[in-house]
Formats: structure tokens, C-alpha cells, sequence
């Protein structure tokens, strides 16, 4: 069975951004602007995902 993924890019900057969504993104694997990360899509991911979806686009 494969495991599914989800391909994240950062599309805004952090720059102004709370430390804490900084840091959410950092673990997301992101770090310049238009950067691609392809993770697991687990629970823990998608609450990721969720708390800086005004700086990420989720494709896939």
C-alpha cells in the first residue's frame, strides 16, 4: 500500500509573521520563498498545513 504524500510550497514570506508560524514552517521543510517540500500526509502534517495556510499552497 503507498503512502500518501502532499507536495507543500511556500508561496507568501514569513517575513512579519509570528514566531511560532515561523517555526511551523521551518519544520515543514520550507525555507525560501517558492520552496517545495513532499511529506507524509498525516494528521500532524495537516494540522501543519493548517495553522500557516495563508503562507502555503498544497498540491496533491
Amino acid at each position: 500500500m503507498a503512502e500518501k504524500k502532499l507536495k507543500v510550497r511556500l508561496v507568501k514570506s514569513i517575513i512579519g509573521t509570528k514566531e511560532d508560524h515561523r517555526a511551523t514552517v521551518r519544520g515543514l521543510g520550507l525555507r525560501k520563498l517558492n520552496s517545495c517540500a513532499e511529506l507524509e500526509d498525516t494528521p500532524a502534517v495537516r494540522g501543519m498545513i493548517q495553522k500557516v495556510q495563508y503562507l502555503v499552497k498544497v498540491e496533491g
